[in-house]
């Protein structure tokens, strides 16, 4: 609605900024026109009923052009001062008018005190004391002319020139003001609308060295992801070269008494010929069926060792006591001879989807670690202890031996790489790998305590890893 009303009086025409003072006599010309419009029509009506017939024509004649006037601001922008020179010399024609004609008792004279507005909003400062000085000396001359005989002494035009030059001086030094006040506030807009700039440039600046510098950490941060993703790569293949060793070691252990025993089959039979003895069929079928069994085991045993060895990650599904077990058979060779007791104990099948290969290379890092402690102490009675529980949907895998514990000083660095309490025998990396591989890979956690005259090792992971 205010738009509206805005938009007829600046007949319909928009303005920026740097244009308020045109929008201003744009305004003050149109509300000219219709104030001038509606005296001019009283003043006809009156004059009409009053039956005063000279001013009539030429309020009719006035009236006439307002509304041309009215009409043309709305279609020809460009003509404004010509409109506004025509407003302005109109006002003067009609106040010279009153004074010239008009009688003193009629009071039509005070309306000439509203010149000096018309000229402020109509008129630039410049041309506006012309046309003050030009009205000035024709209300002077009034009385002094011969042509038309005025009713205004010399001391009234005197009097109404002095009031009028009054009034013309307290609003040019008001608007004098009301533009200085105007300048002021456009400058603080000027300066503000640059420091807005200046601050969005800054803005702007800051944000693309904020995004160079993202980059640059981004790219900083991947080459370290990628040093450490190699370091691990690295730390991984000594670990498996490592535990492979520890496997080699394994393997000899548990082929020593097998080979032993088809050697002895071979020798038994080979022995009964140099004897002269008779080697009947039950004896070679026996021999061949021990011979038999014993291949087949040491074929097993590559078996389960190829497919620790596989590289391929595959999610299977097995009973955990069963992965639990095949971690124990690869250790069994190592705990021959010496007395330490390895158990397992279930309370119920638990069935876990997990990287087994993975799982059981931890498991035995923990039980390799527990039988090196053992031989190190000569505990009475060793043993080595795991069991499974469900946690919701974890499993727990703890590993308990009676080895005398781990020192209290060497608890916080047990998983630290390369840091071992086995000297040169130890490589520091079992621990660590064991540490990468449950977290990184399953999304558990391992932990060690001190219990019962010995260490425990917590395994948490997921039930099922998807």
């Amino acid at each position: 609605m205010l738009k509206k009303i805005d938009g007829f009086f600046t007949s319909g025409w928009t303005f920026d900024e740097s244009e308020q003072d045109l929008k201003n006599r744009y305004q003050m010309v149109n509300i000219g026109i219709l104030l001038s419009a509606s005296g001019l029509i009283y003043g006809i009506i009156g004059n009409y009923i009053r039956d005063i017939q000279g001013f009539i024509p030429v309020e009719s004649t006035l009236l006439c052009m307002n509304f041309i006037m009215f009409f043309a601001l709305r279609v020809y922008r460009q003509f404004f001062e010509f409109f506004a020179i025509t407003m302005t010399l109109q006002y003067t024609f009609l106040f010279l008018f009153l004074i010239y004609v008009g009688e003193p008792s009629d009071l039509k004279h005070l309306w000439i005190f509203t010149y000096p507005i018309i000229l402020l909003y109509f008129q630039k400062t410049s041309g506006a004391i012309y046309w003050l000085v030009f009205i000035l000396f024709m209300l002077i001359l009034a009385p002094l002319q011969p042509f038309v005989a005025t009713k205004y002494s010399m001391y009234q035009v005197t009097y109404i020139s002095f009031v009028l030059v009054v009034i013309s001086i307290i609003i040019y030094f008001y608007q004098k003001k009301i533009d200085e006040a105007r300048k002021i506030i456009l400058e603080r807009q000027d300066m503000l609308r640059n420091f807005n700039q200046e601050l969005e440039k800054q803005v702007k600046d800051k944000t693309t060295e904020l995004i160079k510098l993202n980059e640059s950490l981004e790219l900083k941060v991947k080459q370290k992801l990628e040093e450490l993703r190699s370091k691990d790569q690295i730390l991984e293949a000594q670990s498996k070269q490592a535990v492979m060793g520890e496997m080699i070691s394994m393997i000899a252990h548990q082929w020593r008494q097998p080979l032993s025993t088809i050697t002895l089959q071979i020798a038994n039979l080979q022995f009964k010929k140099l004897l002269g003895q008779e080697r009947n069929s039950e004896d070679i079928d026996s021999a061949l069926s021990n011979i038999s069994d014993t291949i087949v085991y040491l074929s097993d045993t590559i078996d389960d060792f190829q497919a620790y060895f596989h590289p391929n990650k595959e999610i299977l599904k097995i009973e955990i006591h069963d992965l639990l077990q095949r971690a124990v058979n690869f250790a069994i060779s190592r705990i021959q001879d010496r007395g330490i007791r390895i158990s397992i104990n279930k309370a119920a099948d638990i069935e876990v989807s997990t990287y087994i290969n993975e799982l059981v290379q931890v498991v035995l890092n923990i039980l390799n670690n527990a039988i090196d402690a053992h031989n190190e102490v000569k505990a009475k009675e060793p043993f080595v202890v795991l069991n499974a529980k469900m946690a919701g949907d974890m499993v727990l895998i703890y590993i308990e031996d009676n080895a005398g514990g781990i020192k209290s000083e060497n608890l916080p660095h047990l998983f630290e790489p390369y840091f071992s309490t086995k000297g040169k025998n130890g490589t520091g990396l079992g621990l660590y790998m064991s540490k990468m591989i449950i977290e990184k890979q399953f999304g558990g956690e391992i932990d060690a305590i001190n219990a019962n005259n010995g260490a425990t090792f917590i395994i948490k992971i997921p039930k099922i890893i998807t």
